[in-house]
């Protein structure tokens, strides 16, 4: 019984043999504890100030150039200087951007133009950092460990993603957006302590600096590897069709269940962390990019399903199984990303990485706003859960590599491992 139950619990062998590894993890439970507060209530302060589904939707699209602009120049930059250095700025400016939120929602009459402001600043400061902190990953931890620590950073983002909402929700309801923002300022001056201990991560010998040449030379790989083409768009597709959060707050109010809003935001975290608690199995897949194409399939059929009933507790159940559907595919892309890209692109790649999973929940959130404007809430959420599955189907059926990936035959996966292996043979 206890080697069975330990087969499915999940790998701990990354926590243990890596420092850094550790310290990344709390540091990330840290800062996500802390961004949600002001992701609950940033959302919340436009609804209150406008009223329009449309305004709150409209946040996605003022982040979505400074991402894309800063993502690939970040990506840029992790392949050109210490990552931990890009990582330790970012977290301080994250944290100084807070302090304008909080400074604003002290005002007697908040404004509104100060928040947009504020997520296009947000949606820069975190295009520049996720290069450096995903490219991380694969230089702290072994390559036959990749697999497991990416099934402990999910479930690090799962305790955040549930404990957080609910507790944002909390807060905002019956303490405000002061003391939301005020927590967020906190807990990323925390961050940047931490942050500072990590080991330096010094760029590969003879590193290019940061340019548009070294940016297209990412894309060209990018676009030459069918497997990594197709993690991209199945990703970017799932969350620009079924990525319905903005309009949470007319959906509670719809349901006649504002209470619900904080477990709207965390239902999906429940389900992902119900699927990582028991991910021991992940670790001995190798068909990662089955579950890439499974998962995102999942996650659309569940968006639908939470958008066609009017039940409440159904909604929240249709969260939960959408949110375990999202975390098998994050799962396999994650994977697929760390066994197959060499180090000397490793932050181009991620600057990728960051535009199809960041890039595509901009993009939905403002999908969703108009659609719930023009169509109604619930329309929106199931019309875009269907989508989802149709665009999944016809990426599969374009790119049959990436259901086809075996991470033994592969061969960027098995130049990558020998790559690993020599360099761990010849020591520090």
């Amino acid at each position: 019984m206890t080697s069975k139950l330990a087969a499915v619990l999940p790998d701990l062998t990354p926590w243990r043999s890596s420092k850094d590894f550790r310290l990344l993890w709390v540091q990330g439970l840290v800062t996500y504890l802390g961004s949600v507060m002001a992701l609950i209530a940033l959302p919340l302060q436009i609804k209150d100030l406008t009223g329009s589904p449309l305004a709150v939707g409209a946040m996605g699209a003022v982040e979505l150039v400074p991402l894309v602009v800063f993502g690939l120049y970040g990506g840029a930059l992790a392949d050109a200087v210490d990552r931990r250095k890009v990582i330790v700025l970012t977290e301080a400016g994250l944290g100084l951007l807070a302090a304008v939120l909080l400074l604003n929602a002290m005002l007697p009459e908040p404004m509104l133009w100060p928040l947009y402001v504020v997520a296009a600043g947000v949606a820069a400061l975190a295009g520049l950092q996720r290069p450096a902190l995903d490219s991380l990953l694969a230089r702290i931890v072994p390559h036959d460990q990749l697999a497991a620590a990416a099934a402990l950073n999910a479930l690090r983002w799962q305790t955040g993603a549930i404990a957080g909402p609910a507790l944002a929700g909390l807060v905002v309801a019956y303490a405000g957006n002061g003391p939301a923002y005020a927590t967020t300022v906190v807990c990323f001056a925390a961050s940047v302590l931490m942050c500072r201990r990590l080991s330096p991560v010094p760029p590969v010998e003879h590193a290019a600096r940061p340019s548009l040449r070294g940016i297209s030379e990412g894309a060209r790989y990018a676009w030459s590897r069918p497997v990594l083409l197709g993690t991209y768009a199945v990703d970017l597709a799932a969350m620009f069709f079924a990525f319905p959060n903005t309009v949470f707050p007319f959906l509670a109010d719809e349901l006649d269940a504002d209470w619900s809003l904080g477990l709207m935001y965390s239902a999906g975290a429940v389900g992902s962390l119900l699927l990582s608690l028991t991910s021991g199995w992940v670790s001995r897949t190798q068909r990662h990019g089955l579950l890439v194409v499974c998962g995102a399939a999942g996650w659309g059929l569940a968006m639908a399903a939470a958008g066609w009933t009017s039940n409440v507790w159904l909604v929240l159940l249709c969260l939960g199984l959408a949110g375990a559907g999202d975390m098998l595919s994050g799962l396999g892309r994650s994977t697929i990303w760390n066994q197959t890209i060499p180090d000397r692109l490793r932050g181009r790649l991620a600057g990728i990485e960051v535009l199809s999973y960041s890039v595509g929940p901009q993009l939905g959130q403002v999908r969703a706003g108009a659609m719930a404007g023009w169509t109604g809430v619930r329309p929106a959420i199931w019309s875009g859960g269907l989508a989802c599955v149709a665009a999944v189907g016809l990426l599969t059926a374009a790119l049959p590599k990436l259901i086809s990936y075996d991470a033994r035959t592969d061969e960027d996966a098995r130049r990558r491992r020998a790559g690993q292996e020599a360099a761990d043979a010849a020591g520090p």
